[in-house]
This record gives structure tokens, C-alpha cells and sequence, in this order.
């Protein structure tokens, strides 16, 4: 017998009885986008592997040992499966000139893919919502996202998060503070720990980011990039802070906040929360002004953030976020050669009044079609024989809340059914 083919390591089925909770968010962030007035952009899965070498950065680690990459079999290309979503969305705008009709609110959602180790909210296919807003140079665009994001979490009933933010500071800033780090971390060389000495001259500022708690005291004693601030980084910092205030918006200052990729400049922020162990961060993002050029377009500033949407899910639940489930209203139960034909007219009457109905299907007693209609979860039992389809009519039994059955006329069936709340 052969063996069975089971789905690969770090790729997982989202099965029917989850995916009602990932409808629920989906919708929530097409309305929230809309109220915003983020408009959805599509990017393709695979794209050319240069794409994320020029824009992550080559020293990085998504790009040096977690990137899924292969040669094309028909042209020899070097293709990767997207990593992260913010360098397709921005190829894609320069690729179809959307920044010539003036800057651009842009979001995505789906899959991305990095072969990490598979942990409790970390996968190697894992689901991402994006936010992009192109060709806006001012902090009021990055107080936007992040305000965007703090409406969010009350739409999905999501609690215990709070907001940190930082500034990278400019090329310059950033070139100038990585030098006094070096030269600080080079004095404490005997004790920084293998992945620290591998970055110590490739992305020294990774290290600050260490979760090693045998680096806390170095990292803590490590010179700030606050410090080294050019006067308009500073100022742009300034003034975040005082929209955010201004709206009540509740932050931290993080002077180590950094980011994985090499493209952020300025602006840097995270929505952490502490219900789901190591796997804090549930949303990142910051600004990212070189970007554009680095991919080949006409200079533009932008910034953006990017959610885990299995972390998002998970927060909801552990926050007791209640969420409509995906049962049906109805479950039409026949038996009877009259009744057959009859149940086909009943489930189009209800499904053209707005309610989910499944029709039973095969052969069973009424009896055994009552568990089945009571496992699917329906509210409702809606029962024909012979004697309701001869006369018109339905009985309609309640299956989960303490009512008697009643016997109504297929016209008022919608109004009935339609009467009681849904599930929760």
C-alpha cells in the first residue's frame, strides 16, 4: 500500500471549520482599507529572485538562508517565492506607472513563504496583510497606518496589545551609529554569541535585535541610534509623536526597535502583544523612502506594515473575540416521493430570502437525516414529507434553543427562520 502523501513541513490546511474565522478578518480589513481609502493590489507568488536581493538586502537572513529559490527549467531564471510582500507591491507600481497619477494607498493580503523552523505562529507558508502608502513623504502618513492598525484591533476584538516605535534615522544617521557600534561591540567580542559575531560587520544593527538573554546586558549597554539622529530625522520623529498624541494613541519609545530587512529608514513601529509567548509581534512596518530608487524607479518616499494573520487569528481567540460562525440556518430534511420534489422548491425559496439551507442528500430515515441536520450545526431543522409538500408547507423545529416545533406555510418561512439571531 502506498504510502500517504501528506502536506509539507510549515504548510498547512486551513480547514472548514477555521476558514469561518479567517472570512471574519478578511472582511474586516476590506472595510477598514476602504475606510481608509487603501485600494487592493494582486502580486504574483513567484517573482525574479534579484527583486528581493536588491530591496531585503543580500546580508539579511531571509535572503542568505530562508528564501525558497529555483532555476526556471525553461529559461534558467532565478525565481523565488515571495518572502514578504512590500518589494512586489512596489515593482508592481513602478512596472504599471501608478505613481504617475500621484501617490498610492495600496494593500495586499496572502501567502509568503521563508523556510524557517515551524513553531507556534511562525510557518514557512504563512499569510501576511500589507499596507502601502507610495509617494508621501510626511509623518502624518505613518501616524495614518498606525492609527489604521490601533481601529483594527477593535474591529476584531482584539485586546493586550500595546505600540512601540523607533527611528532608524537616515543613511547617513544610520552609517554614522553603525561605526561607534561596531567599535563598542568589538570590545565585548569574547562574549557576543555565534550569530552576533557572524553580523558584527555585515548588519551589526541586527544584533540589537537579539532574543539571546545572554546579549541583554551587552545590547542594553550599546550606544543609541537616537543619539546619532540628523536634524530632519529627529524633527519627523518629533512630529509623529505629537499626531499620535494628539489622537490619543497610547506608545512606547524602543531606542533598540530595528528591522529585518534593509530597505527601513526613519519610522519604525510594532503592535506587540504578550498572550502569545516569543511570537510577540503581531504587525511591523516604518518607512522605507529608498526603496523605490533601489528597485529601479524615480525616487519616491513611502511607508508601509505588514500583519501575520495566523498571529492575528490566534490573538483574536486568546482575547475571547466572538466571531459568527459559518453554520447554516437550515437543513431541509425529505422523505417521501411528493416531499422530494417539494424540498428542491423549499431550500431555493430560502436561499433566494438570504439564509444558508443545505439540502439533504441520499437515502435515510428521518430518523437519521435529524442527526445529520443536527451535526451540521443548523439552527434549524426544516422538515417536508409527504403531508407538508401536498398541503405547502414546512415544519420548522429549532435545534438549539428550547422552542416547539411549528408548522408554517412555505411563504412565511423566510420571516421565521430569518427572525433569530445567528449563532455565536
Amino acid at each position: 500500500m502506498a504510502r500517504t502523501i501528506q502536506a509539507i513541513r510549515g504548510m498547512n490546511d486551513i480547514l472548514p471549520d477555521q476558514v469561518y474565522l479567517w472570512e471574519f478578518f478578511e472582511q474586516a480589513i476590506r472595510e477598514c482599507m476602504a475606510a481608509y481609502g487603501y485600494r487592493n493590489i494582486r502580486m504574483p507568488i513567484v517573482e525574479q529572485t534579484d527583486l528581493f536581493v536588491r530591496s531585503i538586502g543580500s546580508v539579511t537572513d531571509i535572503v542568505e538562508k530562508e528564501m525558497y529559490s529555483f532555476s526556471d527549467s525553461l529559461n534558467g531564471d532565478s525565481l523565488t517565492l515571495r518572502p514578504e510582500g512590500t518589494a512586489s507591491c512596489v515593482r508592481a507600481a513602478l512596472e504599471h506607472n501608478l505613481l504617475y497619477a500621484g501617490p498610492q494607498r495600496l494593500y495586499y493580503s496572502g501567502p509568503m513563504f521563508r523556510h524557517e523552523r515551524p513553531q507556534k505562529g511562525r510557518y514557512r507558508q504563512f499569510h501576511q496583510v500589507g499596507a502601502e502608502a507610495l509617494g508621501y513623504a510626511g509623518p502624518d502618513i505613518d501616524a495614518e497606518l498606525i492609527i489604521l492598525c490601533g481601529e483594527l484591533w477593535k474591529k476584531l476584538g482584539i485586546s493586550d496589545v500595546r505600540l512601540e516605535i523607533g527611528t532608524l534615522g537616515s543613511a547617513e544617521s544610520r552609517a554614522l551609529h553603525r561605526g561607534r557600534l561596531i567599535r563598542y561591540l568589538e570590545r565585548h567580542l569574547g562574549r557576543l554569541d555565534e550569530d552576533a559575531s557572524r553580523r558584527l560587520h555585515s548588519n551589526p544593527l541586527r544584533i540589537l535585535d537579539s532574543k539571546n538573554a545572554e546579549m541583554k546586558e551587552i545590547i542594553e549597554g550599546a550606544p543609541r541610534l537616537l543619539d546619532d539622529l540628523d536634524e530632519d530625522s529627529l524633527a519627523h520623529f518629533e512630529a509623529l509623536q505629537g499626531i499620535l498624541r494628539e489622537q490619543g494613541v497610547d506608545f512606547e519609545i524602543n531606542p533598540r526597535l530595528v528591522r529585518g530587512l534593509d530597505y527601513y529608514n526613519r519610522t519604525v513601529f510594532e503592535w506587540i502583544t504578550s498572550r502569545l509567548g516569543a511570537q510577540g509581534t503581531i504587525c511591523a512596518g516604518g518607512r522605507y523612502d529608498g526603496l523605490v530608487e533601489q528597485i529601479g524607479g524615480k525616487a519616491a518616499p513611502a511607508c508601509g506594515f505588514a500583519m501575520g494573520i495566523e498571529r492575528t487569528l490566534a490573538l483574536m481567540l486568546e482575547s475571547g473575540a466572538k466571531v459568527a460562525g459559518s453554520a447554516p440556518d437550515a437543513y431541509v430534511i425529505h422523505r417521501g416521493e411528493v416531499a422530494d420534489g417539494f424540498a428542491w422548491k423549499v431550500v431555493r425559496r430560502l436561499r433566494d430570502g438570504g439564509l444558508k439551507a443545505i439540502l439533504h442528500c441520499g437515502d435515510g430515515s428521518f430518523k437519521a437525516q435529524m442527526k445529520k441536520a443536527d451535526a451540521s450545526g443548523a439552527r434549524f431543522a426544516v422538515i417536508v414529507g409527504d403531508d407538508e409538500a401536498q398541503a405547502g408547507e414546512i415544519s420548522v423545529k429549532p435545534l438549539r434553543e428550547a422552542a416547539e416545533q411549528v408548522r408554517v406555510g412555505l411563504a412565511e418561512a423566510v420571516d421565521l427562520l430569518g427572525a433569530s439571531p445567528r449563532m455565536i
